[in-house]
Parts: structure tokens; sequence; C-alpha cells
């Protein structure tokens, strides 16, 4: 009697790995729009909420917000916070405390379609960074991320004018792609809402010094609804729900691929910009955005 073998299961396999890139592109894209908003909102907070009492009370907000979901589990795990100190602290310090006050400080003086374009060359750095770590690209995804940094650069070449504010949004986004780097070598354990509600609690008492100082010289704000609603969108959903689906899309397609669908924010700040405020598109931006979104589409895919 021929012994029948069982037969590998390929296809539920390859069915499996396609759902998970998918989940992972969607949660890449759900952040990605939400922090285009993000840029809008603190522009518009630029002439009445000081940088860095903006950053405090956005992550004030966002660890009020997590905390529900996340501050027991984090409990139950603080052997292991405590094991894994100084990774938890670097990602908090980059991608909590000094990346948002740096993107509020550049909002002083640079619009907020300039800023959204200069964050979109961080993936480039994200890509420079997995590539270090050992991580091999591969020809599609690396011809994918060219393609959309091309757009990128056309972009900033015909809309943008270089000013001081576009240095702190540079510095931005060299602390955003560390971060990113950083969440695909998180220890084993270290994730989900324990793992934000920790970086949120770090990243505050980080700024609770330069809180009280500017509170000091430069006074506090006026809680009005244009203060309050913006510190509400960037708290909650620009910050708990947008970093949870970036982290989540880290974990299951990586840092590179994540941020190739990160270029998709200067497309949809332009397209904010447009729907809202009326600023007309020429053909440089529309060639530029034919650019980005190819990019985002030959990058996204599996890496070959």
């Amino acid at each position: 009697m021929t012994a029948v073998l069982p037969r590998t299961p390929t296809t539920s396999t390859s069915t499996s790995t396609s759902a998970v890139s998918v989940l992972g592109l969607a949660c890449a894209a759900l952040a990605t729009v939400v922090w285009s908003g993000s840029f809008v909102a603190s522009r518009g907070l630029h002439d009445s909420v000081p940088p860095i009492q903006h950053a405090f009370w956005r992550w004030v907000i966002a660890l009020l917000a997590v905390a529900p979901f996340g501050a027991r589990q984090a409990w139950r795990r603080r052997a292991l916070f405590r094991r894994h100190a100084r990774y938890v602290f670097l990602t908090s310090l980059l991608g909590v405390a000094v990346y948002n006050t740096l993107v509020n400080q550049a909002g002083l003086t640079t619009p907020a379609a300039t800023m959204g374009m200069i964050m979109a060359a961080s993936p480039v750095l994200m890509a420079v960074f997995e590539r270090l770590g050992g991580v091999r690209l591969g020809a599609r995804r690396a011809t994918g991320l060219l393609i959309a940094c091309a757009g990128v650069a056309l972009l900033v070449g015909g809309a943008a004018r270089f000013s001081a504010g576009d240095l702190w949004m540079i510095a931005a986004a060299c602390c955003f792609a560390g971060y990113s780097a950083l969440l695909r070598r998180r220890p084993a354990g270290l994730g989900g809402t324990a793992f934000l509600f920790a970086t949120f609690v770090i990243g505050a008492l980080l700024l609770l010094p330069v809180q009280a100082a500017s509170v000091a010289v430069q006074g506090g704000f006026t809680p009005t609804p244009g203060t309050v609603l913006p510190l509400l969108y960037v708290g909650v959903a620009s910050s708990a729900v947008a970093f949870f689906a970036w982290n989540k899309a880290i974990a299951l397609i990586g840092a590179t691929r994540a941020g190739i669908v990160y270029y998709l924010q200067p497309l949809c700040v332009a397209l904010l910009s447009w729907a809202l405020l009326g600023e007309t598109t020429g053909w440089p931006q529309l060639l530029s955005m034919a650019l980005i979104l190819g990019g985002v589409v030959l990058g996204a895919g599996s890496r070959r």
C-alpha cells in the first residue's frame, strides 16, 4: 500500500501572507492620511499655542486616550520594559518628545504643504537605516522608492520656498525615520497599546521641564474651540490612533515598505489644500503626484 503524503498548504500560506500585507499597507495608509491633517493643525496653532506647549498637551491628551487600553498591560509587563529601558527611552525621545516638537517649531514659519513635502523624504532615510541594519530592499522596492523620491523632489522644487522652518522639518524627518527603523527591532513582547502608553508617558515626562520653562517665559495659551479642538485632533487621532496604526504597519510589513506608502502624504496635503483652501494645482504638481503614486504602487509590492 502506497502512503499518501499530505499536501503542503501553499495556497493557505500565500493567502495568509497576502492578508498580512494588505492589513499592513492599510495601517500605513491610515496613519499617513491622519498625519496629513496634523500638519494643517500644527500650522493653524502656530500663532496661538507655543510649539513646546503644543507638543506637551498633545501627548498628555494621547496618554489619556490610550490609558484605558494600555495602562494595565504596561504595568503587567513592567519587568520587560525595565529590561529594555534604553530601547524604550530612545523610541520615546525620537518618536514622541523630539519629533513632534520639531514639527511644531517648523510650523511657525513653514506652510503646512511644505512641511508635508519635506516629511515625505523620511522614507528614504528609513530605507537607509534598514539597509544599514542588513535588510535587503530588492530591485522593485528600490525602484519604487527612487520614483516616489523623484516625485517629492519635483514637488518641493516647484512649489516650496526654503526657509528656516524647513531645517526644523528636515531634523523632524530624521527623527521620525530613526523611530520607524527602531520599531522594526522592537523586542518581543513590547507591542500594542502597552508600548504606546509607555512611550507616551516617557515622552510627556521628557517634555515636562521645557513645558514649565515655556509657560514661565512665554505664558500659557487661552483654551478656546480654536485651540482645544486641534489639540484633541492631534492628541487622539494623530497620536493615539495614527501611532498605533503605524506601529502595527511596521510590525507587519517593515519600515521600508510602510515608508513607501508614507510618500502619499504630500499628495494628501495637496488635496486638503485644494479642497479646504482653494489652492490651484499646476502641471508640475500633477506630474509629481503621478510619480509619487506610481512609486508607491510599485514599491509597496512584494520584495523582488
